[in-house]
Parts: C-alpha cells; structure tokens; sequence
C-alpha cells in the first residue's frame, strides 16, 4: 500500500489593494483543501495546485519553512496572500475529534 497523502490546510494570511476580494475571502480564513476547496475562487485553486503537489509529494520550496507554502491569488482589484502548509497528524486527529 502506498503512502497516505497529507492533509493540506490553506489560510489566507493577507490581502494587498484597496478592494475587497470578489468572493469574498478574509484574512484568517482557513481551507480543508481536501474537503472544501470549493469555497475558494477557482483562480486561487489554480495558483495553489503547483504548491499542493509539491507539498504532498516531499518537495520543498526555496526560502520557504519545511512543509509551507506561501503564494498569492491576483484578483482583478486586490490580492490575497496564502499559506498552504501540511497539517500535522495530531492536529488532523485533534481536528476529527471536534
């Protein structure tokens, strides 16, 4: 059997413009990307997905702590700054017991 994938949990940590994000997003809010990718903008989906995969299959990215990335979504009138990071087996199994 292979290996389990690890959870994936995207927050967004910033917003840079004047404007509101179209759908929505606060600085704050955090994302099962497994289970509720499909509350984020599909352009924030496309931005995270070369970052989910590297995080899920052992890459790590320069400059960036172990197990994170960081990476921003551009909207017409703003941009939201993210933090993908792999969520730690006792926090997932912490998160399931709630």
């Amino acid at each position: 059997m292979g290996q389990k994938r690890p959870k994936i949990k995207l927050t967004v940590i910033d917003r840079r413009g004047k404007m509101g994000c179209h759908r929505g997003h606060r600085i704050g809010q955090t994302f099962d990307y497994d289970t509720e990718r499909g509350e984020l903008c599909p352009m924030a989906m496309h931005c995270a997905f070369p970052y989910i995969d590297i995080l899920r299959y052992g890459g790590k990215l320069p400059g960036q702590p172990e197990g994170v990335a960081e990476f921003c979504c551009s909207d017409a009138d703003t941009i939201m700054v993210f933090r993908a990071e792999i969520v730690k087996e006792e926090e997932a199994d912490r998160d399931r017991k709630q």
